[in-house]
């Protein structure tokens, strides 16, 4: 391919997909190089594949409340985790197919191949230098497993193998309680294996607050043996692997590590950029143009090491898409941040964290869900929820939460806090009876609370009955 192209995108992921849908619309003098199989991570081993199993796992987890609801014969079901794992494929399968045709109709403009930086307008793929005006590095991640795991001749699995199995061990221990760590080692235990989770930190799930944090540790101890705050140690033996942290000890068949995912950014070049680079090897970014210093050079989705979140790696791709075939970069205000992890109850951070709020300027709601009137007759009365909103002015700032619903209440406050919506307002809102986001208006009656009263003709001001049937 000979002449300067307008856009080189280096990953056909998330992020590159994203960057290609906008080149497309605005120049054909383009390419897509790809390194490994196409399709995106997401598709192939991460939120799709992982969500098949737990929706597999929390069906069947769901007997436990069998005999509650007055429904006979659970303790016959069992668990055909061959057959688990041949859905996750098929559904895999069919996920992946349909990324993989946004790129089909490309031809000789989608390149299969790895790609080593020359500089910041060229590159070298399959023996082949190709200069463009702009290049988007999407070059995505992989799973971070120490070297000498590798060694050990025992199962150590990550997402990106685990869901290729046939069948999975009957123990197993996951290393690393992020949020992977976590959906992964309370799916695998719901679906009857015997987990262990090993996590170098008290705090999991990539929560700050600390009540948040700690109903989340133990309603997950009530289901598998969950070890924090101290280093795993893996070491070989006779009848499977040892995995060692402090004074905790156990004997597996098989380890997933999840130890979070690293940037694919070894032996790309970025070196030839010819600006400093981080400890991490990593260039300066601008999170609103997603430049690269002030080069042409755009850096999008986990490549970037910012947020490993496929919205976040899309609004990135769109953002250099744009900016790759303009003339001066525009800069994007970026969106609430908000991070879901699928665990039972749903975890949640939305806005700011509980960490970088300041104390003295900010009031905090809470509800717990053990007496909800809804979750009760659902079974699924356990959790806690709290929001943060600034003193002076009551507008809603952030919230952390395990709770019932977590994953559909974060996008109902991603929503306030993007409209700067203060608690009174948010309590003008209509909550539908029975509804599990009665709990979150509980919390909001907390706030409120502590702000100053309203009009007695505010209907912000409409208070609780006090009635776990009506509240």
């Amino acid at each position: 391919m000979s002449g300067i192209l307008d856009v080189i995108i280096i990953g056909a992921g998330s992020a590159g997909l994203a960057a290609l849908r906008e080149v497309r619309k605005r120049t054909q003098s383009f390419v897509i190089i790809n390194d490994g199989p196409w399709g995106t991570i997401c598709a192939r081993v991460g939120c799709m594949p992982s969500k098949a199993l737990i929706e597999a796992a929390n069906t069947f987890y769901h007997r436990n409340t069998f005999t509650e609801f007055g429904i006979r014969g659970a303790d016959s079901l069992t668990s055909d985790i061959p057959a688990v794992l041949r859905r996750v494929r098929r559904l895999r399968d069919d996920f992946v197919a349909s990324t993989v045709k946004t790129t089909e109709d490309l031809g000789d403009r989608a390149i299969s191949g790895r790609a080593h930086l020359l500089g910041p307008d060229r590159l070298e793929v399959n023996g082949q230098i190709l200069c463009a005006r702009n290049i988007i590095i999407a070059t995505g991640s992989s799973p971070i497993v120490p070297k000498p795991w590798n060694t050990l001749g025992k199962p150590i699995f990550t997402t990106d193998t685990l869901f290729e199995q046939e069948n999975l061990p009957a123990r197993m221990a996951v290393v690393g309680m992020g949020p992977i760590g976590i959906e992964m080692a309370q799916a695998l235990s719901r679906l009857g294996i015997d987990v262990v989770g090993f996590g170098g930190s008290q705090t999991i799930a990539g929560l700050t607050d600390p009540q948040v944090n700690a109903v989340t540790i133990n309603l997950l101890r009530r289901e598998f043996s969950l070890n924090l705050g101290e280093k795993a140690e893996l070491t070989a033996v006779n009848d499977g692997l040892r995995v060692q942290a402090g004074d905790s000890e156990v004997v597996v068949d098989g380890v997933l590590a999840a130890l979070g995912r690293h940037p694919n950014i070894s032996n790309l070049g970025l070196e030839t950029l010819g600006v400093p680079l981080d400890d991490h090897g990593m260039p300066p970014i601008n999170p609103n143009t997603m430049q690269v210093d002030d080069l042409r050079v755009f850096m999008v989705g986990d490549a970037n090491d910012q947020a490993a979140i496929l919205h976040e790696a899309a609004d990135e791709g769109h953002i250099a898409g744009i900016n790759a075939t303009r003339s001066v970069p525009v800069c994007f205000t970026r969106r609430v941040p908000l991070a879901i992890v699928f665990a039972d109850p749903s975890v949640a951070i939305v806005g700011c964290r509980y960490q970088e709020l300041d104390d003295a300027k900010t009031l905090i709601g809470e509800v717990t869900f053990d007496n909800q009137g809804r979750s009760r007759l659902g079974q699924y009365n356990k959790g806690i929820l709290r929001l943060y909103a600034e003193t002076d002015s009551g507008r809603l700032l952030g919230a952390e939460m395990c709770a019932p619903a977590g994953e559909h209440m974060a996008h109902w406050l991603a929503l306030a806090i993007d409209r700067s919506l203060t608690v009174p307002e948010l309590l003008r809102t209509p909550f539908y009876h029975p509804v599990l986001e009665e709990g979150l208006r509980t919390a909001l009656r907390t706030l409120a609370a502590q702000l100053p009263a309203g009009s007695e003709s505010d209907l912000a001001s409409c208070d609780a009955f006090n009635s776990e049937a009506l509240d």
